[in-house]
C-alpha cells in the first residue's frame, strides 16, 4: 500500500514514527499521525488545515490538547465525560498517579526493547481508512489530505481534538473536494 502513497503521505508516516519515537511511545498511534500532518506545509491537507482557520502558526494549541490526551492514557473528553456519569474523575486519578510516579506515568511511553517502532492497530486503521477514501474519491493516489480526512471520520481523541479547532470530516471534504468556497487543486 505504501507505493500509493503521495511524497506528502510518506512524508507524514515517517514523521509519525519520529514523532513516536521522540516521544518515547512503543507504537504509532493516531495521535503521531497527527502530529506530523500538523508540521506539514505546502501540502494539500497542510492547505485544508489553513482554509479551515489552523493555518502552521496556529496549530500549537492542537499539539498541547494531544499533549493532555497523552497524559490521560489516550483518553479523550467523551471517555472522560462517560467516566465522570459514574463518579469516576479522571483528571484526580491523573494527579493522583502523576504525584506518585511522575508527570507523564499515565502515557504509553515505555518502549519496547529492541526492533522497530511498529505502528499500533488503531494508526493502521487510519492508513487502511486513507486509502478507502481516497478510492472513493477515484484518486489515484493517498495523499497526507487523506489521512487527515481518515483521522477526523473516526472517533477518537485526533478527531475530537481537531473538531474542537473547526476541523470536522464533513468541512475538510468541503474544503478538499468542493460543495464549499475553497477547493485544493
Amino acid at each position: 500500500m505504501f507505493e500509493r502513497f503521495t511524497k506528502d503521505a510518506r512524508d507524514v508516516v515517517r514523521g509519525a514514527v519520529e514523532r513516536c519515537e521522540s516521544s518515547g511511545a512503543r507504537t504509532v498511534g493516531p495521535e503521531h499521525l497527527l502530529l506530523a500532518l500538523l508540521d506539514r506545509e505546502a501540502s494539500r491537507g497542510s492547505f485544508a488545515l489553513s482554509a479551515l482557520g489552523l493555518p502552521a502558526e496556529r496549530r500549537e494549541p492542537v499539539r498541547q490538547a494531544l499533549g493532555e490526551v497523552r497524559r490521560r492514557a489516550g483518553l479523550s473528553r467523551a471517555d472522560a465525560d462517560a467516566l465522570a456519569g459514574l463518579g469516576i474523575d479522571v483528571s484526580e486519578i491523573v494527579s493522583r498517579v502523576e504525584e506518585v510516579h511522575g508527570v507523564g506515568a499515565m502515557s504509553d511511553d515505555r518502549r519496547r526493547k529492541g526492533g522497530r517502532t511498529g505502528f499500533g492497530r488503531d494508526a493502521k486503521d487510519v492508513l487502511e481508512k486513507s486509502l478507502r477514501i481516497a478510492l472513493a474519491h477515484r484518486d489515484r493516489h493517498i495523499g497526507d489530505e487523506h489521512i487527515l480526512l481518515a483521522l477526523t471520520a473516526r472517533p477518537g481523541p485526533p478527531a475530537e481534538t481537531l473538531a474542537d479547532h473547526g476541523v470536522t470530516h464533513s468541512s475538510l471534504t468541503r474544503v478538499l473536494y468542493g460543495g464549499g468556497e475553497a477547493q485544493a487543486g
